[in-house]
């Protein structure tokens, strides 16, 4: 578990998460904003930009996720709980956040089953796309490690003959 959780620490992550939104919403509004522009709050100013309402609120669906990183993958609040059930939670917890501010905000309306499945498939896409990258990292980490300790086992073995 990563304990590293001061301030600056979650003020970091949620900037990182933010950016990231802001860059693919950016993105989906330029291809997708002109025909969108009369159905959601997201895109109400077509391919022209996002409304700063929306900026905020997506800042603040980043601060919840990263406490919600914060609950599920430290111990501090929650013990004893294995990796792939403090996963579960977590991204149940995001997914309700999400709905909740779909709902509130009207980021799509709530009755059309192709904004929901478009939403379940970037939620999707984005998932594996971090779930991949967390996985380089640790494995880069692993090697790092590995070959500091082949260089102090060599180390070692020089100095005992």
């Amino acid at each position: 578990m990563d304990e590293n959780n001061g301030i600056f620490d979650y003020l970091t992550r949620v900037m990182v998460v933010f950016g990231f939104s802001m860059l693919v919403l950016n993105i989906f509004c330029v291809m997708f904003g002109d025909s969108a522009q009369g159905l959601s709050s997201m895109f109400a100013m077509g391919s022209n930009g996002l409304p700063v309402e929306m900026a905020f609120q997506y800042l603040a669906i980043s601060a919840l996720i990263v406490g919600m990183r914060f609950l599920f993958f430290t111990d501090r609040l929650i013990k004893n709980m294995a990796i792939p059930m403090r996963t579960v939670c977590m991204l149940g917890s995001v997914v309700l956040i999400a709905v909740v501010f779909i709902i509130r905000f009207q980021w799509f309306p709530v009755d059309m089953w192709q904004a929901w499945a478009m939403f379940l498939l970037c939620f999707v896409i984005c998932f594996l796309g971090s779930y991949s990258v967390m996985l380089l990292k640790e494995k880069t980490e692993n090697r790092k490690l590995n070959d500091a300790l082949s260089k102090l086992k060599k180390k070692e073995g020089s100095e005992d003959e």
